[in-house]
């Protein structure tokens, strides 16, 4: 640097890539495609991997991994290799099939029920539902995990997470029905600073008119939903799938006896929380005494 000229420093693995799921099989065959096609668009180019590395500004060991199908390239990896390779946008557009694997298995099955859902309802008794929750708010959870995360895993489960919430963009809309104990709304966790962001994000989903946000207040002497957290998702064929960690030994079912059970304890619970105005009522105190 004392020469007056600049230079990049190649950037480190942990922070141009996410590590690949073994138990992922699917995720997987689509990174190693990706990983041949750039170590054979490398090759065609005549560029060693020292070179190409130099020339997008990464390590070795990063170029290894992501041709072997070992990790999973960031966008920018790939925009920047799609110029040091001249591809004309053929390797940028790469970035939509990895899009989705960044982020684990069980979460996309999640998020793709989510994407097909009509409805949902749910209940949550430690901790805000994740379509509610705030990237901050949800950071701070994932760092609370024990054992602890490494930090790629954080990185990949807040993306994941709030990825998901394009459902609140979705046309026509998905009735969404949430009902949230008065505890997940005064504990800060992250800080005061991430629960009032996120009590303000409450407020804001509060008021779209597919959403529904309720409050269990702590006080209440009857309460449906002591078998814990629970929530339930139909979609436009008349077909739900369910889940209670409570009932059925915690494992999502769909058959119209067992999602009836599931559906009767949720309106109970309904009937027992604040009314949605209420509940927003509640919420903007809360953030007032914040």
């Amino acid at each position: 640097m004392g020469n007056g000229t600049s230079e990049v420093a190649p950037v480190s693995a942990d922070e141009a890539g996410w590590e690949v799921d073994p138990d992922d099989e699917s995720g997987a065959a689509v990174v190693a495609t990706v990983g041949r096609q750039l170590r054979m668009r490398r090759e065609a180019a005549g560029l060693r991997v020292g070179e190409f590395a130099a020339a997008i500004g990464y390590g070795e060991d990063l170029i290894y991994k992501v041709e072997a199908g070992k990790r999973i390239p960031r966008p920018e990896y790939l925009d920047k290799a799609d110029e040091a390779l001249r591809a004309g946008g053929l390797i940028s557009a790469m970035k939509h099939d990895v899009a989705e694997v960044r982020y684990p298995k069980k979460v996309r099955d999640l998020a793709r029920m989510e994407a097909q859902a009509v409805e949902l309802l749910a209940y949550g008794d430690h901790n805000l539902h994740g379509l509610l929750q705030t990237p901050e708010y949800a950071r701070a959870l994932f760092e609370m995990r024990l054992p602890a995360y490494e930090p790629d895993e954080i990185e990949r489960a807040v993306a994941a997470r709030v990825a998901r919430q394009s459902v609140f963009e979705r046309s026509p809309a998905p009735a969404l029905s949430f009902v949230q104990e008065e505890v997940t709304l005064r504990r800060p966790l992250g800080g005061k600073m991430v629960l009032r962001r996120q009590l303000e994000r409450l407020l804001e989903l509060g008021k779209l008119r597919n959403v529904s946000i309720q409050v269990m207040p702590t006080a209440r002497e009857d309460h449906a939903g002591m078998q814990g957290e629970s929530q339930v998702l139909k979609f436009g064929d008349g077909t739900a799938v369910g889940r209670s960690e409570g009932a059925f030994n915690g494992r999502a079912v769909s058959e119209p006896k067992l999602l009836r059970v599931l559906e009767l304890r949720y309106g109970m619970i309904r009937a027992q929380a604040l009314a949605p105005r209420e509940s927003l009522v509640f919420i903007e105190q809360l953030l007032g005494e914040t």
